[in-house]
């Protein structure tokens, strides 16, 4: 079986409660219990995870090297700030896809610029959870061997 690292950065363990017009009513529980469950589908080992603290989104990248298959990740306020998450993902040895739950292009100037895309081999953006579900069924599709 192939095992993917399911990524969120900071404020998306308040989904469900922050901003629903933007994000939704899905709690990020309720989101790691769809991609889980979609994982098993697809013969995807998933091992979803959320973070405040860059330093361990960081670490847990260093980590995943020879480990995972792939990463997905919603890096939220990250993807348009953070050079060494950018940095930390360019080390990683499979396929990354970047995810978001609403669309930022559509959203603030300030989010239009993401530091992920360069490195994506896929984007899911502005289709809610499904975006997860959709990221998992691309990286079940690909043929880009991991470890």
């Amino acid at each position: 079986m192939r095992h993917v690292l399911v990524l969120n950065g900071p404020n998306l363990n308040l989904l469900g409660v922050r901003e629903p017009e933007v994000y939704g009513s899905a709690t990020l529980a309720d989101i790691g219990a769809l991609c889980r469950a979609e994982g098993l589908l697809l013969g995807l080992v998933v091992d979803f995870r959320q973070t405040n603290a860059e330093h361990e989104m960081l670490a847990w990248i260093h980590a995943a090297r020879g480990v995972y298959n792939a990463i997905a990740i919603n890096a939220a306020a990250w993807t348009h700030t953070s050079i060494a998450l950018h940095d930390a993902l360019k080390t990683f040895d499979g396929p990354v896809v970047e995810v978001h739950l609403s669309e930022p292009m559509e959203r603030e100037a300030f989010r239009h610029t993401s530091y992920i895309e360069p490195l994506a081999a896929a984007r899911f953006a502005g289709m809610g959870p499904e975006g997860y579900v959709r990221a998992l069924a691309w990286i079940a599709q690909s043929e880009r061997p991991g470890p």
